[in-house]
């Protein structure tokens, strides 16, 4: 038995409650993992609250990520005892996801991880920061180098943004982070921005083509 929230909708409306459900609850799948840490994503708190049509199949655990340790295994990659981390896939949307105590999942999504991390590192990186590090690589891919000029990044109070800032500034970028919230410009400094800017003046009607400003 594990503990899990659990979102269901039925003739007396949608709901999300915790609960405890027996391990023969869980989804068809070939690895079963014990649930270290996840994450509550925005896209999470769109489901738990019903706020947005995130959730396609009922009953569904919600979680869109999360990091364990493989507790049973049908698939030929995973053994008992593998440190693993899953985003993406239709988790918490169409399969169940990680706020629960236990996943059980196909194999083929799941990612080894790293010795230097701990599941809980894993998890508060989650899938931000992996959002936000395929973006830094495409950045790179597309010759994007510190030396070029400002990287700008949009939303930069959030999840991606925040976890994107940080990481541009640790490479040699000069960063600038456009918020809505600049009561967050000291946030915002600490994880390496060198210059904050208030995107209301971005909402405002401009040129149809105007001349470039970032490197990226």
């Amino acid at each position: 038995m594990f503990k899990a929230i659990l979102i269901d909708k039925d003739d007396s409306g949608y709901h999300a409650r915790q609960t405890d459900l027996d391990d023969d609850r869980l989804p068809a799948g070939d690895v079963t993992v014990k649930v270290g840490w996840s994450t509550l994503n925005y896209k999470d708190g769109l489901a738990i609250t019903g706020k947005s049509p995130v959730v396609r199949s009922f009953p569904m655990v919600p979680g869109i990520d999360l990091a364990g340790v493989v507790e049973s295994s049908e698939h030929a990659d995973w053994k008992p005892g593998d440190r693993v981390v899953l985003n993406g896939w239709g988790v918490g949307e169409v399969h169940w996801g990680g706020l629960a105590g236990k996943a059980r999942l196909k194999g083929d999504w799941l990612v080894p991880l790293a010795s230097p991390f701990t599941l809980r590192q894993a998890a508060a990186i989650g899938t931000a920061g992996y959002t936000a590090m395929l973006c830094v690589l495409a950045l790179e891919r597309h010759g994007v180098t510190p030396d070029k000029s400002e990287v700008l990044v949009t939303g930069a109070a959030g999840g991606v943004g925040s976890v994107a800032v940080a990481v541009l500034a640790k490479l040699g970028y000069r960063v600038v982070a456009l918020t809505g919230r600049p009561e967050e410009a000291d946030y915002l400094t600490r994880l390496g921005a060198a210059e904050i800017m208030d995107r209301a003046p971005f909402a405002e009607p401009g040129k149809p083509l105007a001349k470039e400003r970032w490197a990226g």
